[in-house]
């Protein structure tokens, strides 16, 4: 089964550096960008993405709350909420809707334990 990860973030440059350390991590998966929630949600009409990693601060729709539409669409989807802004509010509100919290800049360690837990996952079939 091919893995797809959809990288949400409006600014360019966050996304290939997330990308570069999710291929560091898993170089066979299929990166997936979009550069806004609306975007991401026009994306996923047509793809079939096993993992999200979202930006917490863009324009319009945030993070969060793409996440929490997500969560409603796609209970059992991975979501990962990207920020450099460390206040514990966004961590509580990102692990209430079930996503998990990596801080800005992203690192291929950041990502680790978000990667390999869907990598668990998709080998347990779930």
């Amino acid at each position: 089964m091919k893995v797809a990860v959809l990288i949400v973030d409006d600014s360019k440059l966050a996304r290939i550096v997330a990308g570069k350390a999710i291929a560091a991590l898993q170089p066979d998966w299929e990166r997936l960008e979009a550069s806004s929630s609306e975007q991401a949600l026009e994306l996923l009409k047509t793809r079939d993405v096993q993992a999200t990693v979202i930006d917490y601060n863009m324009a319009g729709k945030n993070g969060l709350e793409l996440g929490q539409e997500l969560r409603a669409m796609y209970p059992s989807l991975p979501i990962a909420i990207i920020t450099a802004n460390v206040q514990d509010e966004i961590i509580a509100a990102t692990r209430a809707i079930g996503a998990a919290f990596v801080s800005k800049p992203v690192t291929a360690d950041g990502l680790r334990d978000f990667v390999t837990g869907v990598d668990a996952s998709i080998r347990a079939g779930k």
